[in-house]
C-alpha cells in the first residue's frame, strides 16, 4: 500500500530558542543605546546647562535606569515573554494599561530608526570624505532608506546573524571610542590642545554642583541616552537561560554604559572646555565631527566611524523591541493575527519586523518633508514614550511582587523600593518634559503647532492614535480584554532564592 504524501509542514509558532547566549544579548543591549551617537548628541547641551559637572549628570541619569533594569530582571524571571513591558503590565495592571505600554515601545522604534540610519550614513560618508553627499538630501535619504532595509533584512534572516553583526560593530565602536578618549586625555595633560582645556577632577562627578534647576534640565537629556538596553530582554525567548540571562544582560548593559559615558564625558569636557561645548551645543551629535580633527588630526575618520558604527548597530537593534512587542501583542490577540507570524525557516517575526521598518521609513521621509528640524522634534518626543513605559514597568514590578516584598530585605530593596523610586523619578521627568515641551521656544524648530511645541504635539498625537486603535480593536475583537490570564506566583520562581 502506497504511503500517503506528507502534508505541508506545520507553521512555526515560536521564536528560535537558545539562538544566542548571554554575551550576545549583552552586546545587543549595549548597541541598542548607540553609545557613541548618544553621548555625542547630549554632551554639548548638558555642558551648556551644568558646565564641568556634565559627568555628574551622566552619573545621576544612570540611577533610574539601573533601578528600572532591576524591575526588568525580576519580571523576566517569572514571565519570559518577548513583549516585556506589554506582557508584564497586562498581568499586573490589566489589558488597557498593558496595551498602551506595548504601543509606546513599538512607536519608539518607529520614531528613532530613521534618525539613527541617517546619522550612520552621514558619518560614514564624512569618514570617507564624501561631505557633498551628506549635503545632498536626496542621496542621503536614499542611502538611509536602503540601510534600513538591509538592517531589517538581517533582523529577519536570524537572531544569530544579527548577534554576529552586532559583535563586530560593538568591538569597532568601543575601539574607536577608546582611542579617542586616550588621545584626548593625553593631550589635555600634555598641554598640546588649542582649546581652553581643563584637567579632569573628581569634583566633576557632583551632579548638584550647578544647582537644582540646571540638574533637572540635564537629567531630562541624560537619562534617555541610556534608553535601549532592554533590547536584550526583548530577546528573552531566544536567549540561553532565558529566565535570568536576558535580565542580567540588561543590568550589566547599564553599568557598562555608565563607564563608557563617564570616560567620554571626562575626555570631551577636559579637551574642549565648557565654553566651546556650550557654544556648539546646537550641533548635537556633530560635535564629534567638529572635535575629531582637533583631537585626532589626520586620523579623524576613527571618531567619525565610531559614531557611524554606533548608529548603524542601533538601527538594527532598535527594530528588535518594536517587532517582538508587536509579535507578543498579536499572539495575545491585542493586534491582528498576521503580526504574530513566525518565518518558517529563520524563526523570526518577519511580518512585524517589516511592518516596523516600513512605518519607520514612511515617518522618516514624511517628517523630513515637513521641515529640516522636524525630525529632531520627533526624537525629542521620544522622552515622553520612554519615560511612560519604563515607569509602567517599575510600578508593574512592585504590584506583581506585592505579596513578597516584606519576605526579605533584598526583596524590599531590589523588587519593591528600587523600581518604585525609578518609576517615580521617570514620572517626574515625564511631567517636566511635558511642561518644557509645551513652550514652542524649547523645540528645535522654534515654531508652534497648535500653540504648543512640536515635540509635545507629536507625543500627544501618537498617544491619541494609540488610544483610537486600541478602542477600535477592542470593539472588533474583545478576546484580549476578556481572556483569563495565567499568573505565575513569583514565590515559585524567586521566593526560595531570596
Amino acid at each position: 500500500m502506497a504511503e500517503e504524501p506528507a502534508g505541508p509542514p506545520a507553521p512555526q509558532t515560536t521564536l528560535k530558542p537558545n539562538a544566542i547566549g548571554f554575551v550576545d544579548a549583552l552586546v545587543i543591549g549595549l548597541n541598542a543605546t548607540s553609545p557613541a551617537y548618544s553621548v555625542a548628541a547630549v554632551i554639548g547641551p548638558i555642558v551648556a546647562l551644568v558646565g564641568i559637572y556634565a559627568p555628574g549628570v551622566l552619573f545621576a541619569s544612570f540611577v533610574p535606569m539601573l533601578l528600572i533594569a532591576s524591575a526588568f530582571y525580576y519580571l523576566n524571571k517569572v514571565d519570559q515573554d518577548c513583549g516585556t513591558t506589554f506582557s508584564w503590565v497586562t498581568r499586573a495592571m490589566g489589558p488597557w494599561t498593558g496595551w498602551l505600554g506595548g504601543w509606546a515601545i513599538a512607536m519608539t522604534g518607529v520614531l528613532v530608526v530613521g534618525s539613527l540610519a541617517d546619522v550612520a550614513v552621514s558619518f560614514a560618508l564624512m569618514a570617507f570624505g564624501l561631505d557633498s553627499w551628506v549635503e545632498n538630501d536626496f542621496v542621503r535619504q536614499l542611502l538611509t532608506v536602503l540601510l534600513i532595509l538591509v538592517m531589517t533584512g538581517l533582523c529577519v534572516i536570524g537572531t544569530e546573524l544579527s548577534a554576529k553583526v552586532q559583535n563586530v560593530l560593538i568591538l569597532a565602536q568601543v575601539a574607536f571610542l577608546l582611542v579617542f578618549v586616550v588621545v584626548a586625555l593625553y593631550r589635555v595633560y600634555a598641554g598640546t590642545t588649542d582649546f581652553d582645556s581643563i584637567k579632569p577632577s573628581a569634583e566633576w562627578l557632583n551632579p548638584f554642583g550647578a544647582g537644582g534647576a540646571a540638574l533637572t534640565g540635564g537629567l531630562l537629556l541624560g537619562v534617555f541616552i541610556y534608553w535601549g538596553w532592554e533590547s536584550a530582554v526583548n530577546l528573552t525567548e531566544e536567549v540561553e537561560d532565558s529566565a535570568t540571562a536576558p535580565g542580567k544582560a540588561g543590568v550589566w548593559s547599564t553599568v557598562i554604559l555608565l563607564v563608557t559615558y563617564l570616560s567620554v564625558g571626562f575626555a570631551v569636557v577636559g579637551f574642549a572646555g565648557t565654553a566651546y561645548l556650550a557654544d556648539n551645543a546646537d550641533e548635537e551629535e556633530f560635535i564629534f565631527a567638529l572635535l575629531a580633527g582637533e583631537v585626532m588630526g589626520g586620523w579623524d575618520w576613527i571618531v567619525l566611524l565610531a559614531v557611524a558604527t554606533s548608529a548603524l548597530a542601533s538601527t538594527q537593534t532598535t527594530i528588535i523591541p518594536a517587532s517582538r512587542t508587536a509579535l507578543s501583542m498579536a499572539r495575545r490577540h491585542a493586534l491582528p493575527a498576521h503580526f504574530a507570524r513566525i518565518h518558517p525557516r529563520f524563526r523570526t517575526p518577519d511580518v512585524s519586523t517589516w511592518w516596523v521598518a516600513g512605518i519607520a521609513i514612511a515617518w522618516y521621509l514624511i517628517v523630513n518633508r515637513i521641515s529640516e528640524n522636524a525630525l529632531f522634534d520627533s526624537l525629542t518626543a521620544l522622552s515622553l514614550l520612554i519615560a511612560f513605559y519604563y515607569a509602567l514597568t517599575g510600578v508593574a514590578c512592585v504590584i506583581y511582587y506585592r505579596r513578597h516584598l516584606t519576605e526579605s530585605l533584598r526583596n524590599f530593596l531590589l523588587i519593591g523600593l528600587g523600581p518604585l523610586i525609578g518609576a517615580g523619578l521617570l514620572t517626574w521627568l515625564l511631567v517636566r518634559s511635558v511642561m518644557d515641551m509645551a513652550d514652542p521656544e524649547n523645540s528645535y524648530t522654534g515654531t508652534s503647532w497648535l500653540g504648543l511645541g512640536p515635540p509635545l504635539v507629536i507625543g500627544i498625537g501618537i498617544s491619541v492614535i494609540g488610544v483610537v486603535i486600541m478602542v477600535v480593536w477592542r470593539l472588533r475583537s474583545a478576546t484580549f480584554w476578556t481572556e483569563r490570564r495565567s499568573v505565575v506566583d513569583p514565590d515559585l520562581v524567586h521566593g526560595k532564592e531570596s
